[in-house]
């Protein structure tokens, strides 16, 4: 049998029809995102309800997020078993949310020391002053978590050409720079909201877009 040469448009076309394949094949039911968005919001309505009534729950509101990783993992893994094939933009943005992960876990690490070492010396100058310093490290916190939230928001909203994502990534930016300038309950009202934007709202589009998918992919087949 004779072997026929493809030309140069021939195997272009062909290249960008595997791609495309590989693209389409899978979805992202966006379930996980918006869990995500919910969560964090929620603990950070909580936390603020908690500074501006003064009332204090047995238990650290932020624990929700740790328990939160069981169902992602559970979502994860269902979405990956769906999976026909891998795509170019899974390639990075599964690294990219791991190393999030990670960077958010280590600045918990850190930030649990650091408060360990300060909240002695906080208390014995209150004791000594009879009023609370002028410089409070609680004000800082929420702006350095808004800039790793915004890390990989933008980075796969770039990378996808997913524009909701895209602007959630700058969202969290400007709430950052927002947050250095005003007191911790602003700063947690601005993370709810940026967890709203950033994660909730793209989560839903992307669910929208992945049962659109399944009702179109569903009629080629009748």
């Amino acid at each position: 049998m004779e072997n026929k040469a493809l030309s140069h448009q021939e195997s272009l076309a062909l290249i960008n029809t595997m791609i495309s394949r590989a693209k389409d094949s899978f979805h992202g039911t966006g379930v996980g995102t918006m869990m995500w968005g919910v969560v964090i919001a929620v603990c950070s309505l909580v936390k603020f309800a908690e500074v501006h009534y003064n009332f204090r729950l047995p238990f650290d509101i932020y624990l929700l997020a740790l328990f939160a990783i069981i169902p992602q993992l559970i979502i994860s893994a269902k979405e990956k078993r769906r999976q026909r094939a891998k795509s170019f933009e899974n390639s990075f943005v599964d690294p990219t949310w791991t190393g999030f992960g990670i960077c958010i876990f280590l600045l918990v690490l850190i930030l649990n020391i650091l408060f360990r070492a300060y909240t002695p010396m906080f208390r014995e100058y209150i004791q000594l002053t009879g009023h609370e310093p002028v410089f409070q490290m609680k004000e800082f916190i929420m702006p350095l978590f808004l800039v790793l939230y915004g890390l990989p928001t933008f980075i796969t909203g770039m990378g996808c050409n997913f524009r909701p994502m895209l602007i959630g990534g700058i969202v969290c930016w400007v709430s950052c720079i927002i947050a250095v300038f005003t007191e911790y309950r602003i700063d947690l009202l601005l993370t709810a909201f940026s967890a709203i934007v950033a994660w909730f709202i793209p989560g839903l589009l992307m669910e929208k877009e992945y049962r659109r998918y399944k009702r179109n992919e569903g009629s080629t087949h009748v």
